[in-house]
């Protein structure tokens, strides 16, 4: 009974090493988004989910923005786009997928009328390396 359990846990072991980066990336963004989504980051800023993209390779995440930043031309375009690259060249947690050549797309959204995209950008690896 006892190499039947150890037989069963290696072989379990074993098909969990085998799991792509895909299939990693995806595991992660529905468990994220299930766990923590939505969630509020700051004054003006709430996360409503993140999600894999596999054809484009791109990890894409979901904002909705509230009061004074809920308006066209609140956000200034360049300001939010260096702050998003600065960020994503610094979080480590990244690095398996910035190594892979992912992309990461960031949507932000009104809160007052959810199909206005305020700002929306996708960073690749042309800016972030």
């Amino acid at each position: 009974m006892k190499k039947v359990f150890i037989a069963v846990l290696t072989v379990a072991l074993f098909a969990a090493c085998q799991e792509s980066l895909e299939e990693k990336c995806a595991k992660e963004a529905r468990v994220y988004t299930e766990k923590n989504c939505p969630s509020k980051l700051g004054d003006n800023i709430i996360i409503d989910s993140m999600t894999f993209e596999a054809a484009t390779h791109t990890l894409h995440y979901y904002y909705r923005l509230t009061g004074v930043a809920d308006s066209v031309g609140a956000m200034s375009i360049d300001d939010v786009k260096a702050t998003l690259l600065k960020d994503l060249r610094n979080t480590t947690s990244m690095k398996a997928y910035k190594d892979a050549g992912y992309n990461f797309a960031y949507t932000y959204r009104s809160e007052k009328n959810p199909k206005t995209v305020l700002y929306d950008v996708t960073l690749t690896t042309d800016d972030y390396q």
